[in-house]
């Protein structure tokens, strides 16, 4: 995944940790998932659109 291992995984969030604190890390977690979500189902919507135009 982006060329990340364990080791620099845990180190990003540490670095998150201490940031944003522990209280923010649910939310901020929540808000990427959505992001990511939301971008995958784009993703598939532009493929469908160009697989049926064809």
């Amino acid at each position: 995944m982006f060329g990340l291992g364990v080791p620099e995984l845990i180190l990003i969030l540490v670095i998150a940790l201490v940031i944003f604190g522990p209280s923010k890390l649910p939310e901020i977690g929540e808000s990427i998932g959505k992001g990511i979500k939301e971008f995958k189902k784009a993703a598939e919507d532009i493929e469908e659109d160009t697989d049926n135009s064809n």
